[in-house]
């Protein structure tokens, strides 16, 4: 009769070791620690983001966020990384408008 009181256990710990298996399947974390680029434009070209270039071209760079117009804007923000960034965190502490 105890070892039945163990079986609900043993299946919940299953399925939550399960789950996070598979949330993790294609590379992302479960819990994501990744910081948002809430900029709406590229801060490498000052371009509007999704506008005539279609999508962003989208990356993370040291668990921050970055959004950029074109993949070609990549390698000016590998350039000064550092001057790219300052620009997307300064839009993450900004007042709201």
């Amino acid at each position: 009769m105890k070892n039945l009181k163990f079986i609900p256990t043993i299946l919940s710990v299953a399925a939550v070791a399960f789950i996070s298996f598979i949330a993790r399947a294609d590379g992302t974390n479960a819990v994501s620690s990744v910081k948002p680029d809430l900029l709406t434009t590229c801060p490498v070209s000052g371009d509007k983001l999704g506008g005539d270039m279609g999508k962003p071209y989208v990356f993370t760079y040291q668990g921050q966020e970055v959004k950029l117009c074109c993949p070609d804007c990549k390698a000016d923000f590998d350039k000064n990384p550092a001057k790219y960034l300052k620009k997307i965190q300064d839009a993450a502490t900004a007042p709201p408008k």
